[in-house]
């Protein structure tokens, strides 16, 4: 991949964890200050506590994303971003813009996603 291409996907990286990180500092934040507040509501209890849930849940999955990403940055700093973890082909450069931290090409990921399938039947 050319130097100028890989500065690219490095900088969405970046962005993206950024981001990330910045929502998960606001939340941990949320988190604290509602510890604080008094709700004498039982309804508004349930309500609360369902929605910190529901936050919580999608922070998990960012959290993973988070993961992926630093993964991601480290292929980028050794040379091998945008390579197949499967086949070793280069990953097609539309495929990165969609989801900087592929790991497979796309034909090697609707096998594998096809594999996974036949292994829950």
């Amino acid at each position: 991949m050319k130097p100028e291409k890989l500065a690219y996907f490095k900088e969405i990286l970046i962005n993206q964890l950024k981001d990330l990180l910045n929502e998960a500092q606001k939340t941990v934040t949320d988190l604290i200050q509602e510890r604080k507040e008094n709700v004498p509501d039982l309804t508004d209890m349930a309500s609360l506590e369902t929605n910190r849930t529901f936050l919580l849940r999608i922070r998990d999955r960012e959290r993973k994303l988070i993961l992926k990403i630093q993964k991601t940055l480290k292929k980028v700093e050794n040379g091998t971003y945008g390579i197949c973890e499967r086949c070793g082909k280069q990953i097609d450069e539309e495929r990165l813009k969609a989801r900087p931290v592929a790991s497979y090409c796309a034909e090697c990921k609707k096998t594998l996603e096809a594999m996974e399938k036949l292994g829950k039947r």
